[in-house]
Formats: structure tokens, sequence, C-alpha cells
């Protein structure tokens, strides 16, 4: 468990989360590397007497050893073929994260025989594998270019969904970080029009039973329920090339346009509102850090986009690493200055389907 004297922010500009061990240790990656899981004294309420009792309870010789028989026990053996781990994880990472995962449950099921609940299960992976992620970030703060993935992820169950494991002290939720985003969701930058500047949204779609796109804001903005619609009816058209054998018709999307600039109409983003639409029905994931931008109509062409360079700086500006655009915006690159084009990747898509298969986790 760690604790330092300053605030998280603070202390991950100056240096990592180890910064307080003793110097022999506070960048040795080979050390950090056999630590399980870092739980951050921020996450341990203090001491109150809300947290005492007021009566005689267990003696710590008598827990110690209930802990101590526990300790050569494993709950893994009942997990197996129920939860399975992303490919980010390998070696020490499963080891460390498995180790968690069977402490956790055994603290709740003492009783080895005790059926273990799919929703324990994945309580105790995901604190074990944001445990253990806050370690690999700590390594990669430090530079060592082997833990650069922490990517973590799990499946509870063969058929279900893949999930990301972020640590939250890293990135706040309205900003672009390099962790997949759910299935539905999607960072889009509208190139604005007349009266109104670019500015960068997130789309975020559900998917259930039943039929039609229904759009949650309100007042629902005019020009994102246009470009919402050319998705919706490109998705209905294409529904062989960008989904396969599911039918969209048969499934209710509900929509959310979030705004993170002065901007607010969310013009001219159909291609993102398209794979959010078809994340949400594949239950994949689009890739970390990256935005997506364009527009197309009912006939399924890309509109051209007047602002490359002005998007792409704004992408700069709000962290991204990855801008996924039309190819007609190629040539207007060009101006785009070295550093700004050193700072981001730019891929380049010719029609919807491309940009789909470019933009999720593979």
């Amino acid at each position: 468990m760690g604790n330092f004297e300053v605030d998280v922010e603070h202390q991950q500009r100056i240096g990592h989360l180890f910064g307080p061990l003793p110097p022999e240790m506070r960048n040795d990656t080979a050390f950090m590397d056999r630590i399980h899981a870092f739980l951050p004294g921020w996450d341990v309420p203090k001491i109150s007497k809300e947290l005492l009792t007021d009566h005689f309870g267990l003696v710590s010789d008598f827990l110690s050893e209930c802990w101590s028989q526990l300790r050569s026990q494993s709950r893994l053996n009942l997990i197996q073929n129920r939860v399975f781990y992303g490919g980010a994880l390998s070696g020490r990472d499963t080891n460390a994260v498995n180790k968690t995962v069977s402490g956790l449950l055994k603290l709740l099921y003492p009783s080895p025989d005790a059926p273990i609940s799919d929703e324990d299960i994945e309580w105790a992976v995901r604190i074990a594998m944001e445990c253990r992620r806050r370690v690999k970030e700590q390594q990669k703060r430090i530079g060592a270019a082997e833990f650069r993935n922490t990517h973590f992820s799990y499946i509870i169950g063969t058929d279900g969904v893949e999930k990301f494991v972020a640590t939250p002290e890293l990135h706040s939720e309205n900003t672009i970080g390099s962790d997949p985003l759910e299935p539905g969701q999607v960072w889009t930058i509208s190139p604005g029009g007349l009266d109104e500047n670019p500015g960068l949204y997130k789309i975020e779609v559900n998917e259930g039973p039943g039929s039609g796109v229904k759009i949650l804001n309100k007042p629902v903005p005019p020009a994102f329920r246009e470009s919402m619609s050319y998705a919706e009816q490109n998705l209905y058209t294409r529904a062989k090339q960008l989904v396969g054998d599911k039918d969209p018709r048969h499934h209710e999307f509900n929509a959310q346009l979030r705004a993170f600039d002065a901007a607010k109409s969310g013009a001219h983003v159909g291609v993102a509102a398209l794979i959010a639409l078809c994340t949400a029905m594949l239950k994949k994931s689009v890739r970390g850090g990256i935005i997506i931008v364009g527009e197309l109509n009912l006939g399924g062409s890309i509109e051209p986009i007047h602002n490359a360079v002005t998007i792409a700086e704004i992408a700069v500006e709000k962290g991204a690493t990855s801008l996924l655009m039309p190819v007609s915006c190629r040539r207007q690159l060009f101006d785009l200055s070295d550093d700004m084009a050193t700072k981001i990747d730019i891929q380049f898509y010719q029609d919807a389907r491309d940009a789909l298969l470019k933009a999720i986790v593979e």
C-alpha cells in the first residue's frame, strides 16, 4: 500500500507513485515488476469511529491463523474458463493478477467449495488488473520500453464482451487517454461552420432490443440529428459490409452527444456516429487515443473537409495520439507544421468500412 505527502497530480508531474521509496529501489524497474499490486493510500478510508466495533471481536492471533490457513489455498481452479485475460497480460502480469484475484476471492469465500458468482469474479479481476496496471504505469514513466503495453482487459464467459481496465488517477473521463473506449464510444471533432468553430465531442451509443435510433440530448442539436440520421441510414443499407450477419433494424440505439468545447451543434460527425453504432452492435472497442472525423451523405460518400490543418492542431491540443481522416484531406496536411506532424499519427480512410476497420481494436 502506498502513500505520499503531496497530491496525486503533483506527484505524477514531478515523478511517479513509487517516488517516496528509498533511492535504492524507487527507480528499479526489476524490483517494481515483482510487486503484484499497488493500492494507493487515497483508496483507503481514514480510521474513524464508524470503522471500529463497540464489542469484542476476533483477536489478532486467531485472525492471523485464519489468513495463514487460507494462504495455502487457491481459488483459481474455480474460475478457470470463466474469465479470460486480454493479450496485454503475460508472464509476471498474469501471475500477479491471478494471485490478487485468488486472494480477494478467498476473503469473500473462505470455504473452498463455495460457488463464486460472475459478479464477484469480475469485481476481483477489475481490482487486480487496476492494481497491477498501476505498477506497470510507474515503470513506463521511468522509461522502460518493455512496459509500454498496459491496455489490460478481460472477458467474463465465452460470449462476454472485452472490457478494459484503467487507473483513474492517470486520466479523467473528459480527456483523450490511451485506453480503448467502451463499445459504442467515439471521440470526434466537428469541423464547425459559418457560425461555429471546430470542437471536440464524444459520441456514446448504447444498444439493446427494439428498433430505431433515439438521441438522448435535450434539446437535440439539429445538426447532430442530421449526422446521426445519415449514419443510421448508412448502417441499414450497408449492414453486410459493416456488421456482417447482424440486422441493425432489430436493435434500438440510444445515442448521446457530449461537447467539450464552446461548440455545441455536433455538425458533420456522421462517420464517427456510424462507427459508434457499429461498435455498439459488434461489442468492439475503438482504439485508445484516436479521434475520428468526417461526414457522410445518404449515398455513403464522404463529404470533403476544408480545415484539416486546424482539426489536426486541435487533436494534438486535446491529447490525441491518432487522427483518422478522409483521404481527401491528405494534400491539405502538407501545410501542417513539422512540430505538429511529429506529435500525432494521422491515418486516412477511403470509405466508412475502411474507417471502421482502422478504428477498432484488433
